[in-house]
């Protein structure tokens, strides 16, 4: 073994060997006066996007009671909140506290787990219910399709996989999640993997301070540029991680598109990316069209490869534009950026505040590793996901983590689940976080407990577990983003004590 720092080694700042700065949306480390700052900023931002989308909630109100929408029989119970500016306050608000979840807990204690309130310019029904979040995300295309801020249509275009429907989604989604399950995929990109959490925690040993996320961010984004393009270590990774973290900037904030702005800034940083991800594609659809002029067939490297030969495949199926591609490949990256390295940390620190499952973590880990010494073989991808322990502790995390913590839908017609009426054109939010966090489905839901997952099982698959979403639009990627955390944790627990 590697000479390894303990986890609770004491170095010049006075602080932990692994202490964590964990940025945005997680557990944050800071001086007092940076939470006032944050707190300020996240107000101002809230009263900025009150007013900006005041006159579209003067207007749909009106239309909504000219239709009696809100006196309707079956539509949830709830609150509008203030004019123009509805509840938004109090949602952002809350996304500042210990507990996020709070702004939805209050408003199902007094109206019940469905109720309609009014965030970010929309009136919107919010569904803490797990049967009916079953129903919003399979029901998908015919009866809801997806609805989100502005700012998010506005970067990722309307050919996004995000917010496209129908025949297409299905395509698309099938082929994506087809090549991102596969074996052969995933016996390669294992080592890949390997390499890249070894030589990133390798350089942990020369640092005091260890900012987990961006540590893990390295990993993450390497990875996935390599599943979906093939590019590796160089200038032309530096470069799409640079323009990516500037691009994803933008995904939620104000849809003014002025010079300047937020959204403005993110919107260059994705025309810098779509011309070198073009280029990309374009190589690589040459260099196929001479493979196949040789009569060589190749298996597919990457998901650049899988998006062109199904083009070429099929006379009845009509091609999908370069563009298309591109810009699908840059929203594929999201995951590189945000949603797997927010997972890797607070993994980190739940098993840092938890000696007891660290230490059972570090067993299982341990015995996998001296069982592969004494074998001389090297590991597989299924040697990381068959451990039992390791996979409680990351769907443990997951559940706190809440890294898709909803689904935003817009209802087509008027429909009623369990007794609840949506009506048409109605926005429906399903919660993730608020089932996850729901006394009723797991006890003592605030506290980081791995073995909960013994006695639960397959309830991995059912509706009160849906950190990867669900129906039609369940992540292609989970495979993959479990392997990952796996590979990391494996790595981290059996390196350093």
């Amino acid at each position: 073994m590697k000479q390894a720092v303990s986890w609770s080694e004491e170095v010049k700042t006075g602080q932990p060997f692994l202490q964590l700065i964990l940025l945005d949306r997680t557990i944050q480390e800071a001086d007092p006066s940076g939470e006032d700052m944050e707190w300020g900023m996240g107000l101002l931002f809230s009263l900025l996007m009150g007013i900006f989308a005041g006159l579209l909630w003067h207007n749909k109100k009106k239309k909504m009671k000219r239709k009696g929408v809100e006196n309707k029989s079956g539509v949830p119970k709830g609150s509008l909140g203030w004019p123009f500016i509805g509840e938004t306050l109090d949602f952002i608000a809350c996304g500042y506290t210990s507990r996020p979840v709070s702004f939805m807990d209050k408003r199902k204690f007094l109206h019940g787990k469905v109720f309609r309130t009014h965030i970010l310019g929309t009136p919107i029904i919010v569904s803490t219910d797990p049967d009916v979040n079953k129903v919003v995300l399979q029901n998908h295309g015919n009866i809801f399709i997806p609805a989100y801020p502005k700012s998010i249509r506005e970067l990722l275009g309307e050919n996004s996989i995000l917010q496209m429907n129908g025949n297409l989604q299905k395509r698309v989604h099938a082929l994506i999640g087809g090549f991102l399950r596969s074996p052969q995929l995933k016996s390669r990109i294992t080592r890949h993997i390997e390499n890249s959490v070894k030589l990133t925690l390798g350089s942990w040993q020369d640092m005091q301070l260890v900012h987990v996320q961006e540590e893990t961010k390295k990993i993450t984004f390497g990875v996935l540029v390599k599943v979906l393009m093939s590019v590796g270590p160089g200038e032309d990774l530096n470069f799409l991680k640079r323009e990516f973290e500037e691009f994803i900037k933008g995904l939620i904030c104000l849809p003014i598109k002025f010079p300047g702005t937020r959204l403005y800034k993110s919107l260059k940083a994705k025309e810098r990316l779509l011309k070198m991800v073009k280029k990309i594609v374009e190589e690589r659809k040459l260099a196929m069209e001479k493979t196949d002029e040789k009569g060589i067939i190749m298996a597919n490297n990457d998901a650049v490869e899988v998006l062109l030969r199904d083009s070429e495949e099929g006379n009845e199926k009509q091609s999908l534009p370069l563009d298309f591609i591109s810009g699908n490949i840059i929203e594929m990256m999201i995951p590189g950026e945000e949603t797997v390295p927010m997972a890797m940390t607070l993994a980190v620190k739940f098993l840092s505040d938890c000696p007891v499952a660290l230490h059972q973590l570090m067993e299982e880990n341990m015995e996998l590793k001296k069982q592969k010494k004494d074998s001389t073989q090297g590991y597989s991808w299924t040697d990381y996901l068959s451990l039992p322990f390791t996979q409680h502790v990351i769907s443990e995390t997951l559940r706190l983590a809440n890294i898709i913590n909803g689904v935003w839908r817009k209802a087509l017609k008027d429909i009623e689940i369990k007794g609840y009426l949506i009506p048409e054109g109605w926005c429906v939010l399903a919660s993730f976080i608020s089932v996850h966090m729901d006394e009723e489905i797991y006890e003592k839901p605030y506290c980081f407990h791995p073995w909960r997952w013994e006695k639960l099982g397959a309830a991995v698959n059912n509706s009160s577990f849906t950190p990867f979403g669900g129906g039609q639009r369940l992540c292609p990627g989970l495979e993959l983003s479990r392997l990952e955390i796996s590979i990391f944790l494996h790595h981290l627990v059996t390196s350093y004590r």
